[in-house]
């Protein structure tokens, strides 16, 4: 089985009561762009949304985040993925990009190709955690804190949130910087992170935060 068409959803616009009063800090934080691929864009059509929503956020945070000097990670699954590797993921979601009718599908879409300054990390299983060297990267610069976008929402997104605070990370799910099967499974996804492991938010607040520290780091 592979992953289907999706059809086309609008992008969650409210946020889930807070169980934890965690605000994000630019010199604490990571942005995480997770698997914006070809090849899983292309299951939608990237003219409705919650495409161009999902796709205007990202670009916006990336951005700030540049600016304020918060390293940007993203996630890639590889075109080569030898059976032992990919090991359960066919069972569930047949070859995927491991499929050479696949492998031009490998990169980051246009509108997120990684700066220089970015760093790439090869996607394993659901988890940005999983075989990479993510929290490394994270520890070696003091940083404790994951902003979370990409897709899907509900599978590697979720997932890499719950990781992050089983290794003590702080992850801050940005409810409309990720996208999903649908509308029911996204919603899912911001109120599972928002009751069990994180703090599900906007891209607006997100940017209020990341403004705030700044300025008052400034003055």
């Amino acid at each position: 089985m592979s992953i289907p068409a999706i059809a086309a959803y609008p992008m969650p616009s409210t946020e889930p009561r807070r169980r934890v009063n965690w605000t994000l800090q630019p010199d604490r934080a990571v942005l995480l762009i997770h698997d914006m691929q070809h090849y899983f864009l292309h299951k939608y059509d990237v003219n409705a949304e919650p495409i161009p929503t999902l796709i205007r956020n990202i670009v916006a945070l990336r951005e700030q985040c540049h600016d304020l000097g918060v390293p940007v990670i993203y996630t890639a699954q590889p075109s080569v993925q030898p059976a032992q590797d990919r090991a359960l993921l066919t069972d569930f979601w047949g070859p995927g990009l491991s499929d050479p009718s696949n492998a031009k599908q490998v990169s980051i879409i246009d509108a997120l190709a990684p700066a220089p300054q970015d760093t790439v990390l090869t996607k394993w299983r659901y988890s940005a955690f999983y075989r990479s060297a993510l929290k490394k990267l994270m520890q070696d610069q003091g940083r404790d804190q994951l902003i979370i976008s990409g897709i899907y929402s509900h599978i590697g997104c979720m997932t890499t949130a719950l990781d992050a605070f089983m290794n003590d990370i702080q992850p801050f799910f940005v409810s409309d910087a990720t996208a999903d099967f649908s509308a029911a499974e996204h919603a899912m996804a911001i109120e599972y992170v928002a009751q069990l492991c994180g703090v599900s938010t906007s891209t607006r607040q997100l940017q209020h935060w990341l403004a705030s520290h700044a300025l008052q780091d400034s003055q």
